[in-house]
This record gives structure tokens, C-alpha cells and sequence, in this order.
């Protein structure tokens, strides 16, 4: 069974200690937890909270990096 993608409210809450989004935010951005606001809510991946509690840095994608390649 998958838990799916993204935290439930509880484990949101079991994760950064508060109910209110705003304090959320604010806990998730002090811990470098990536993650999105939409309105009142808070969004989180799965596996960027596993990966903050394994001590991994996740980095935000912003696509391939073309300079990379060589001619």
C-alpha cells in the first residue's frame, strides 16, 4: 500500500510540531525541507522529508543543466 507523494496533515504536523501552516512554513524553511504554499496549505513531498531525516540535502530541479554538455 502507498502512503502517496505527498505528507498527510498529521504527518505534518508529527514533523515540524505545529498545526498552524504558518509555523510550519516556518519550521520547514529553518530546516532547509523543501516544500510549497498554496493558500493555507503546506505541501511537502514524501521523499524530501525522508531525505532532511536521513541528512540528505534534496536540491529543487530547475531541469537539465545544458552548459554542463560538451560540444
Amino acid at each position: 500500500m502507498s502512503d502517496g507523494e505527498f505528507l498527510k496533515p498529521a504527518e505534518l504536523y508529527d514533523l515540524t510540531g505545529f498545526a498552524r501552516a504558518a509555523e510550519q512554513e516556518a519550521w520547514l524553511k529553518a530546516h532547509c525541507v523543501l516544500h510549497r504554499r498554496d493558500g493555507k496549505r503546506v505541501i511537502v513531498c514524501r521523499i524530501h522529508a525522508r531525505a532532511w531525516v536521513e541528512g540528505r540535502e534534496v536540491v529543487a530541479s530547475e531541469g537539465p543543466n545544458w552548459s554542463a554538455l560538451n560540444a
